[in-house]
């Protein structure tokens, strides 16, 4: 045993229990979907990415066990040793298409994109500049990159453009990196200022879409949302969010592509994963593109919870997609509204810190498109009960 010589985490991890910064993990015993079975209850699930309701979905059933049939389970080793099916070339194919690039790539995970692309794309002399709420996928990428970087205030484009005004003559290149959809608050990034911006200081785009895919642009993304497929110079995004399966992407010129499976060491060195996972996730962009109503029930609800839970008292932040916050502030109370809301049915997280500053605690809750009328009406039932008796609302 080396608990003389672990146990201080064991201290630490007492001190961020009794501060109410710790996750509970909670067993889905059914698939995902707006209404699962989780340690042994049904509930109305108010915590999945699963914007769009793929996760379950029969078509994407259909695609993996076809692909099963045909190239088994596991994908053998590294694609870049072992190689990869057909599938894997039809997916890239369809990411170009999906995100309106030249051409796209899958990585095993979003995290892997940025933590394995962004310290790649920069050398000494360069600097990234940086959101201040951009997702730690991005700060562990760029911290991992021999350039420097600068953040600016959160969306605020008057700090940006002093930020970019002020590395302009010092480094030799400049990347602007920010989440398009801000996982947290569930706000957009200002794209289209951020890329003029970026224009006029001579910087490149990076853009982290993953949950923006299925969400805006029709479904295809921030940069389809502002008519920017071509000018922003790195899209990335994800596939286990609104697409329901699985992975990463990478969307851009082609040797940007090249560039990036040639040098990025989470693509390189992770196994990568299986042929049916690739099925899946051209199926579910094939549905995302032809489904675009299935894109607006999901606006359509998320509009309706977010002005009832407003109406009710609750504070939604700076809501602006399907992520709708209920903000709290006290990282226990919201633990606690979290744990009742569970007791009566309703999953849906609490989101403490370190994932948010302290204070800035909240139940972050996250529209599905299956869910119904009377699912939506229930979860603000409960909202406003339990709201009432902590002295939330």
């Amino acid at each position: 045993m080396t608990n003389e010589k672990t146990g201080y985490l064991e201290e630490k991890y007492e001190s961020l229990r009794e501060q109410g910064e710790t996750w509970p993990l909670n067993q889905l015993e059914t698939a995902s979907q707006a209404r699962p079975i989780v340690e042994g209850q049904e509930v109305i699930m108010l915590a999945s990415n699963n914007y769009l309701d793929l996760a379950n979905d029969q078509r994407l059933r259909d695609a993996t066990q076809d692909a099963i049939e045909s190239f088994g389970v596991g994908a053998g080793s590294d694609w870049s040793i072992a190689g990869y099916t057909e599938l894997q070339d039809e997916l890239h194919e369809a990411i170009a298409d999906f995100k309106g690039t030249e051409a796209g790539l899958s990585y095993q995970t979003g995290f892997a994109v940025n933590a394995g692309l962004l310290p790649q794309l920069l050398e000494g002399g360069d600097v990234f500049v940086s959101d201040a709420l951009n997702h730690g996928s991005i700060i562990d990428g760029i911290r991992l990159s021999p350039a420097d970087v600068e953040i600016y205030d959160h969306s605020d484009m008057g700090d940006l453009e002093n930020t970019l005004r002020e590395v302009h003559e010092e480094y030799n290149r400049c990347i602007v990196v920010t989440d398009g959809v801000f996982s947290m608050d569930g706000d957009v990034a200002k794209l289209d200022e951020i890329q003029s911006l970026a224009d006029e200081y001579g910087a490149m785009t990076y853009v982290d879409d993953c949950h923006g895919e299925g969400v805006l642009g029709d479904g295809h993304g921030i940069t389809a949302e502002f008519g920017l497929e071509d000018d922003v110079d790195f899209q990335m995004g994800s596939f286990s969010k609104a697409c329901g399966g699985f992975g990463g992407m990478l969307a851009g010129d082609q040797h940007v592509i090249d560039y990036a499976y040639n040098t990025s060491r989470t693509w390189l060195l992770s196994a990568g994963y299986p042929p049916a996972v690739a099925a899946a996730n051209k199926k579910a962009l094939e549905i995302i593109d032809s489904e675009p109503e299935r894109v607006r029930r999901l606006w359509e609800k998320r509009g309706y919870f977010a002005e009832e839970l407003q109406s009710i008292g609750y504070d939604i932040g700076n809501s602006e997609t399907p992520i709708v916050p209920a903000m709290i502030g006290n990282s226990k109370t919201a633990k606690e509204l979290s744990e009742r809301l569970f007791d009566t049915g309703i999953f849906a997280l609490a989101i403490v810190h370190p994932m948010v500053p302290k204070g800035e605690a909240r139940i972050r809750n996250q529209i599905n498109v299956g869910l119904s009328q009377a699912d939506l009406d229930e979860a603000l039932r409960v909202y406003e009960e339990i709201g009432r008796d902590l002295d939330i609302v």
